[in-house]
């Protein structure tokens, strides 16, 4: 009886476990890294490629188009969201032809269980679910409110403390938007990949270590066929 009862104690205790740890359980993120260089410092974010794939790529590419640059950050409400533009109405630059053709196009919404707490990446829509665009929110603490309405697809992994700071820039109330006084402007952007980083250094480490080898078989040569 006494084996019995340690044996439902163990099951219980694998079970509450395994719900906790898939309570826990956290996206990958994909090696894909963008920095949005603003006028309060530098953001920067990677994306979930397997929870939103549409919405990453279709960001990704805006992105590596320059879509976002000159762009602002028209909505800073504090411990809520700091929501970028969308790239037409934001941008104080004109758009090329190309970005025109990304910025205009709308994508599904990409519904999944990943919870929205700060730091998270959540698209802008509309009313329909199926209209999102350009414009998206940089969670500045949790909202349980809006999982599984709108579509995570990254979050941010260097900048809190640019997060910080938008949150201390005076704001003003127009209907439902916290917006800021003065324009918080994305000066430029740029990214790249943690893989190929990994593999420059990797390279670097390897090259030493065949010129230190290629002097060691010079250094032999020497000394056995002078």
């Amino acid at each position: 009886m006494g084996n019995a009862r340690i044996l439902i104690f163990t099951l219980a205790c694998v079970s509450l476990h395994s719900v906790v740890k898939s309570l826990s359980h956290e996206p990958e993120l994909g090696s894909a890294r963008v920095v949005f260089q603003t006028s309060y410092g530098d953001i920067e974010f990677g994306f979930y490629p397997t929870v939103a794939p549409v919405t990453v790529e279709h960001i990704f590419k805006l992105v590596r188009l320059g879509g976002y640059n000159t762009n602002h950050f028209f909505r800073v409400d504090k411990g809520f969201v700091a929501q970028v533009a969308d790239v037409p109405n934001g941008r104080s630059a004109p758009m090329n032809e190309e970005q025109k053709k990304v910025a205009y196009k709308t994508i599904p919404g990409e519904f999944s269980d990943v919870k929205h707490v700060r730091g998270i990446l959540s698209m802008g829509r509309h009313d329909d679910p199926n209209s999102g665009g350009s414009s998206f929110s940089m969670l500045l603490g949790d909202a349980p409110h809006l999982d599984g309405k709108y579509a995570v697809f990254g979050k941010v992994t260097k900048g809190d403390e640019t997060l910080r700071k938008l949150e201390e820039v005076p704001t003003r109330r127009e209907g439902i938007f916290v917006m800021p006084t003065e324009r918080i402007t994305i000066l430029s952007t740029y990214y790249y990949d943690t893989k190929m980083e990994s593999c420059e250094e990797e390279r670097t480490v390897l090259k030493r270590r065949l010129e230190a080898s290629f002097l060691e078989v010079e250094r032999q040569r020497m000394k056995c066929f002078p």
